[in-house]
């Protein structure tokens, strides 16, 4: 009865919010969405798979080992590895503290040893040893989240799919390109075509990697003019204020008259 009378013995259950559907994205909204990438796409014409790969299965290998780390380091690392590691019975058959060993460069090895071991094991027994060209059943794969078989289905099988990681995430929330869905993946795909899913998704990784960075480049940013994001910052760092009227032009450059 203290509680009742009071309010203060029994807390409200605070309500569960509704995830919020997918809609139909503005007419401008989209125009602005196909600037930014046509401006994109000239601004990074290298945009494209940074992970070095000659099948499926040595890119789903590939993307696991680039968790935490920087694709050139896991493009070393994996320059000997894929040598010695072919198939997946090589992985699952790949003795205690041997596999930690040959990836130990890439950071978190045991955790990664353990998902590489696991994938493979779910190809063998899954899979006939054959990487799956669709979603679920990548994501059936111990290790594999949508982030990796979105970058396996669009780099390795060319079947369109917005990978989302910590750069796509960063861009897409600063153009508010991340409110037209329950989530980012879901608003991208509401607001673009299909034909350009791969496209945007390493167009907006190459500019969150270079130029939308945590402390974003904004002087120098292609598509500085169609960005609503409210800091943006004024200046750039010291270090790269020495060629700053270079990259000024550049950037002005990319941008139509």
């Amino acid at each position: 009865m203290i509680g009742r009378e009071y309010g203060s013995a029994v807390p409200a259950r605070p309500k569960r919010q509704k995830p919020r559907a997918t809609v139909r994205p503005d007419p401008v909204l989209r125009s602005r969405a196909r600037k930014i990438l046509t401006r994109l796409a000239k601004a990074y014409p290298d945009w494209g798979p940074t992970l070095r790969f000659s099948s499926p299965l040595e890119l789903l290998v590939a993307t696991i080992l680039a968790a935490q780390a920087q694709d050139e380091r896991i493009n070393e690392v994996t320059r000997v590895l894929f040598t010695k590691y072919r198939r997946p019975a090589d992985y699952a058959a790949a003795p205690a503290g041997v596999l930690e060993r040959d990836i130990k460069a890439t950071g978190f090895y045991n955790q990664k040893a353990k998902s590489l071991r696991g994938m493979a094991r779910g190809l063998l027994e899954e899979f006939r040893g054959k990487v799956p060209s669709d979603m679920d059943g990548l994501t059936r794969l111990h290790g594999v989240g949508r982030k990796t078989a979105s970058i396996v289905l669009g780099a390795a099988f060319g079947v369109p799919a917005v990978a989302v990681d910590r750069h796509v995430a960063r861009v897409a929330e600063r153009l508010r390109f991340d409110r037209a869905g329950p989530d980012i993946e879901a608003s991208l795909r509401a607001i673009y075509p299909t034909k350009d899913w791969i496209k945007l998704t390493w167009c907006f990784v190459l500019h969150g990697r270079r130029t939308c960075r945590p402390t974003p480049l904004c002087p120098i940013c292609p598509i500085n003019d169609l960005c609503p994001y409210p800091k943006k910052t004024k200046t750039l760092p010291a270090a790269l204020r020495s060629n700053q009227p270079e990259q000024r032009a550049r950037a002005t450059a990319r941008r139509p008259r």
